[in-house]
């Protein structure tokens, strides 16, 4: 039946995604994402043909939910970093795999087509924004997303022995400094032309 055949694609990705946060790609085993999805490892085969291509799954669900959860505002960029890093903090899981990622497959392979289209849509936006006047146009569109993101992440990025130094910072604050170190980003041109 096709609704059962769809809610074991949802389960094995849904385990899928528990089992790389937590292993990455090459420690990930069929058998323990079957156990946790209440399926068995031919399943995975059978709709996905391979780990990697399981994997491929999990982070294409990934990338566009994030992309749906929380849309661009190249109008409202600090706001945009704060949402994401809201996203960042409620699951965690999403940067693991992206970390993961880019650890085990990192040149290794074609540039998955739901990352290239989003990151595209995100310039494009920006690119409009600047255009239009409503954002200053001193940074390249695809840089100012790049420090927008990394702005995003940096809570999750950190050592553990530099995050105990700002261990205090409540959720609230963490986003606000975010939120604003993207609006310092946006300011009237104070630094020099990044070109």
């Amino acid at each position: 039946m096709p609704g059962d055949a769809e809610a074991t694609k949802k389960r094995l990705i849904e385990a899928g995604a528990r089992e790389f946060a937590e292993y990455g790609i090459a420690g990930a085993r069929v058998d323990r994402i079957a156990d946790l999805a209440k399926s068995n490892k031919a399943q995975i085969y059978h709709y996905f043909g391979s780990k990697d291509a399981l994997f491929d799954a999990v982070f294409h669900e990934l990338v566009v939910g994030t992309v749906r959860e929380v849309p661009i505002d190249a109008g409202d960029l600090p706001e945009y970093a704060a949402r994401l890093f809201d996203g960042y903090q409620e699951r965690p899981e999403v940067l693991r795999i992206a970390t993961w990622y880019r650890l085990e497959r990192a040149g290794t392979q074609s540039p998955l087509r739901a990352i290239v289209a989003s990151n595209q849509h995100k310039v494009d936006s920006i690119e409009a924004a600047q255009r239009a006047g409503t954002i200053p146009s001193r940074w390249p569109a695809a840089d100012l997303l790049m420090l927008v993101l990394a702005m995003s992440t940096m809570w999750n990025t950190l050592t553990p022995e530099f995050a105990d130094l700002v261990a205090a910072r409540t959720h609230d604050e963490r986003r606000t400094l975010v939120a604003n170190a993207v609006k310092a980003l946006l300011a009237p041109d104070e630094i020099p032309d990044s070109r």
